[in-house]
């Protein structure tokens, strides 16, 4: 299996998963915080949407300078957020079937101005600062979706509501 399948093979599986989550979301959740230290469920969502678009800032730059680079998304409802989750998947598909493999090996570095968070190869920076990032808050917005009683889907297998 080459590189390309293998990061399209999950891309698109946790796309799904992504997926099944958002579209059981209500908009007037949005503002809902569990903790006054919490974003809302809305922030949340929206970011849980953007990491998966950060494979084309991985994949097509060496760089990612938090401060001259990123834009916060502010989707304002369950239908933006899986239009934008389609599109980025469609996008980030056409640009790594395009792309020669081994870009996955060279470098890429996060940083906020001048500081450095973090510099690994582009494999790595898919694996942590994408896919782990995504399934960590992923699990967040589960537990929000629970204190809401908003029933939760399985991802990587049954969950208690699809049992009950």
């Amino acid at each position: 299996m080459s590189i390309k399948k293998a990061i399209l093979i999950e891309l698109e599986r946790e796309k799904e998963n992504t997926k099944r989550i958002i579209s059981r979301l209500k908009n007037e959740h949005f503002s809902y915080k569990p903790h006054e230290k919490s974003n809302t469920l809305g922030v949340l969502a929206n970011h849980i949407v953007e990491l998966h678009n950060w494979v084309d800032f991985v994949l097509t730059k060496d760089t990612f300078d938090f401060h001259t680079d990123y834009q916060q998304p502010k989707l304002s409802s369950v239908e933006e957020l899986l239009q934008t989750l389609e599109a980025d998947f469609l996008k980030n598909k056409a640009i790594i079937e395009q792309m020669d493999e081994t870009v996955v090996f060279e470098n890429w570095t996060l940083k906020a101005g001048d500081h450095v968070i973090v510099s690994l190869p582009k494999t790595g920076a898919l694996r942590f600062l994408v896919t782990n990032h995504l399934v960590h808050h992923r699990g967040q917005l589960t537990v929000y979706m629970r204190l809401l009683d908003i029933p939760v889907p399985g991802v990587y297998g049954p969950s208690a509501d699809d049992k009950a």
